[in-house]
């Protein structure tokens, strides 16, 4: 068996109309791909691809699991996914037909716009595909109305305004699927308790185990891949449950450590930091500091 492991490059959206054996688009610079005209096997299995454009597909429906950290949960509603420009994927294996639409645009679409600065404040470009946003029925009714008017646009002649029409359908899209994303952080509260859960073991086990004495302090890279997620994505559910982002969540929990061990330990001060992985006791005084607003020493007085 053949493994394609070489990474196929796309850098034009009009090279990718080609490979999908598609019309070239009227503009440059964006094209809507309905799936349903695309022949399912494009790419050979197993072929990584990067594009050098942002896309964001929409999925009417879609049968099957998806899955979050160490689970798989079923869904059967529609969904966005979103990918920036080069993220590597891998095409789904075993499709048997495609549903949906795709919007590709390159970076420079959106360049002379203040859309163009704002694309990091979208962390959904930076989760993995299997963390989609699944839509209510509701939610797909403003989606799909969305991609409706971008392809109405798409298909008429380009003048002096589709550019901007268009630029300002694209930033409706992503400010809505923020707030659907802030949603569904909320509503799939059950999941996401459960890898908070497994957070808080995992930093557990990690002190336990006194890794921080070989590793230092656990990173955030660390604890996203342990719990197999996009560090972007960890960051923002835990955001919108917590209001902690990651790093301050793991801060806190390197706090209660040490409140622990200073309450009921006779470790000194910098026997403590280095025990919790820290390279110099000053720097964890002074967040010890900024979270308590008493040193570690005053905290130690209030338990003798």
């Amino acid at each position: 068996m053949q493994h394609h492991t070489d990474i196929r490059q796309i850098n034009t959206i009009s090279g990718l109309m080609r490979i999908l054996e598609l019309p070239a688009p009227l503009h440059p610079l964006i094209a809507l791909v309905d799936y349903q005209k695309v022949p399912v096997e494009i790419f050979p299995k197993r072929q990584r691809i990067s594009l050098d454009f942002y896309k964001i597909s929409f999925k009417p429906s879609f049968r099957g699991q998806i899955k979050y950290g160490q689970d798989y949960y079923d869904f059967e509603e529609g969904g966005l996914a979103f990918l920036k420009p080069k993220q590597i994927v891998l095409p789904p294996e075993d499709v048997q037909s495609y549903e949906g639409v795709a919007l590709y645009f390159h970076p420079d679409f959106i360049r002379n716009y203040p859309l163009g600065s704002r694309m990091n404040a979208y962390g959904f470009f930076s989760y993995d595909v299997s963390e989609a946003l699944f839509l209510s029925a509701k939610e797909k009714e403003i989606i799909a109305g969305l991609f409706d008017v971008i392809a109405g646009e798409l298909d008429t002649n380009i003048d002096a305004f589709s550019q901007d029409v268009l630029v300002s359908q694209i930033e409706l899209l992503l400010n809505y699927s923020n707030r659907f994303y802030n949603r569904q952080f909320i509503t799939r509260k059950a999941v996401n308790h459960d890898i908070i859960t497994a957070m808080d073991r995992l930093l557990s086990r990690y002190f336990e185990e006194e890794n921080s004495l070989k590793n230092g302090l656990p990173s955030v890279k660390y604890i996203s891949a342990e719990l197999k997620l996009s560090q972007r994505y960890l960051s923002d559910m835990l955001s919108s449950l917590t209001g902690m982002n990651t790093q301050q969540y793991i801060q806190n929990t390197v706090i209660e450590k040490a409140k622990e061990k200073l309450s009921s330990t006779k470790l000194s001060v910098s026997e403590i930091a280095y025990e919790l992985g820290f390279e110099h006791s000053q720097s964890f005084s002074k967040l010890f500091k900024t979270k308590t607003n008493v040193s570690p020493l005053e905290f130690r007085k209030l338990f003798s």
